[in-house]
């Protein structure tokens, strides 16, 4: 769900091309014939599903693939998006169900390539990248252990990402002022406006005064990483592995937009997929010990950064729910995916205040230390 590398949210940058321009972009760019092709939800870049048709004598290789347009502002970022793609690269080498991109005639892993005819002649950054099978997680009924999963997974693509890639491109992920990353809570006020005056906002704004005491002072004390900053319900796909009705199993087949990489800290990462986790679970408030437990079977956490949860999993909150209602005003046309969070958001971040930081780190805390006890 990026929105530009600093404060500002997408203004009308989002690419508008259509179905046979698409095709056409990808037959020039890439030299593959397209057989088939259907636009996908995104949030502020465009994509499409492709189908590629294979001529007698042309090596095999994937035949669906996710046609990724990225949006004008975040276009002119080239090294931040190479570090992206050479990230979801190393990631998959490592065995983590990535994308990768396919090449461009030239031999690159992606091109600048101008879009419509619109004013200003807008550029966007095109990549072409394998197509992941699955089904998103925002599709099944999640359980403990599939929580307990999600948070593993959270801790060991950031410590994949922080121990093992060494791209010259990764210092463009030091984003300071990226709206995105959770250390930037406090920059939501300037969108405050976007939620009008009612219980909502007194919430966000309790929230963004807590994070600045509470918070801000504190980042130093973390232990700093790169952040995925992005694995939401939608974001990571899953297959089947059982054929049973009552007791479904599912494992993770694909973990999609690495368009909110930063610097951050490891306790950023497990507060975002709580918080995802939580849109997603029939007992929201119970979620966090679950995931918090899976991400501590591979980086336990501080106590300083245990004490940060609850803050940061409400910051997360208002980040979507704020971000999202200010978007959508921008592109009501794509207000019924930009408002998916909003949905059950609201309800889970008004409960969780409802119950207190206390009560919830102790229904958190206990989980966690029965996982502990139990291995």
């Amino acid at each position: 769900m990026s929105s530009g590398s600093n404060c500002q949210p997408q203004t009308l940058t989002k690419p508008a091309l259509g179905e046979k321009e698409a095709t056409e972009l990808v037959e020039r760019v890439f030299g593959l014939k397209v057989s088939w092709i259907r636009p996908l939800p995104s949030y502020d870049d465009q994509n499409f599903h492709v189908r590629v048709s294979r001529n007698k004598g042309v090596a095999e290789g994937a035949d669906e693939y996710v046609l990724k347009i990225t949006n004008s502002e975040d276009s002119q970022e080239s090294d931040l998006i190479e570090a992206q793609t050479q990230a979801m690269m190393l990631l998959n080498a490592e065995g983590f169900p990535s994308p990768t991109p396919y090449l461009t005639r030239d031999g690159n892993i992606m091109s600048l390539e101008s879009g419509d005819t619109g004013p200003g002649n807008k550029k966007y950054m095109v990549r072409l990248l394998t197509y992941l099978p699955g089904m998103p997680v925002a599709k099944i009924a999640t359980n403990a252990q599939f929580c307990y999963e999600i948070g593993k997974l959270a801790a060991s693509l950031d410590k994949a990402l922080t121990e093992k890639f060494h791209h010259p491109s990764v210092k463009s992920l030091h984003r300071g002022q990226f709206i995105w990353n959770l250390a930037n809570v406090p920059l939501l006020d300037q969108y405050l406006p976007a939620l009008g005056q009612n219980k909502y906002r007194e919430v966000v704004e309790q929230v963004i005064e807590q994070f600045k005491g509470k918070i801000i002072p504190k980042l130093s004390s973390f232990r700093a990483c790169i952040n995925h900053g992005d694995l939401n319900d939608h974001n990571i796909l899953v297959d089947s592995t059982s054929a049973s009705q009552e007791n479904p199993q599912y494992r993770v087949s694909g973990i999609l937009d690495f368009s909110d990489m930063s610097y951050g800290y490891y306790v950023f990462e497990v507060a975002i997929a709580i918080m995802y986790m939580m849109v997603e679970s029939p007992d929201p408030l119970a979620v966090g010990g679950h995931v918090l437990a899976g991400f501590e079977s591979i980086l336990p956490l501080t106590e300083e950064e245990r004490n940060a949860l609850f803050l940061l999993v409400s910051g997360r909150f208002a980040q979507s729910l704020v971000i999202a209602a200010h978007t959508a005003l921008l592109y009501p046309e794509n207000k019924e995916y930009l408002m998916i969070t909003a949905k059950t958001g609201w309800k889970h971040l008004m409960k969780m205040f409802e119950v207190g930081q206390a009560a919830v780190e102790k229904a958190w805390f206990a989980t966690a230390a029965a996982y502990r006890n139990h291995a």
